[in-house]
């Protein structure tokens, strides 16, 4: 079975940093995109940053020059450093593993984890 532990959410000032880890298992990690996504109080979900197999990145506006996607295969895990955080970054961050369907595999998402960005 394939499952997504997220860790490091937490409440932070704004202007300060904080690091969103995502270990995955039960999978081979390195030949999948991988994908950060959020989801603010009565906001719909929005992809944040994805990184794929071989390392091509991309993000959403909102985030760019602020937020690094990184991914540490020998560790099947994927990063998401923050700095520079607003009270608009609130939200609950999620994980998501971009499944293959000619290779039986679906998307597979993480429980969800809280950012708080308040003074």
């Amino acid at each position: 079975q394939v499952q997504l532990v997220e860790s490091g959410g937490g409440l932070v000032q704004p202007g300060g940093s904080l690091r969103l880890s995502c270990a995955a298992s039960g999978v081979i990690f390195s030949v999948f995109p991988m994908a950060w996504y959020r989801q603010a109080p009565g906001k719909q979900r929005e992809l944040v940053a994805s990184i794929s197999s071989s390392r091509i990145i991309n993000y959403s506006d909102s985030v760019k020059g602020r937020f690094t996607i990184s991914r540490d295969n020998a560790k099947n895990t994927v990063y998401l450093q923050m700095n520079s955080l607003k009270p608009e970054d609130t939200a609950v961050y999620y994980c998501k593993l971009v499944g293959r369907t000619d290779w039986g595999v679906s998307d597979y998402w993480g429980q969800g984890t809280q950012v708080t960005v308040s003074s």
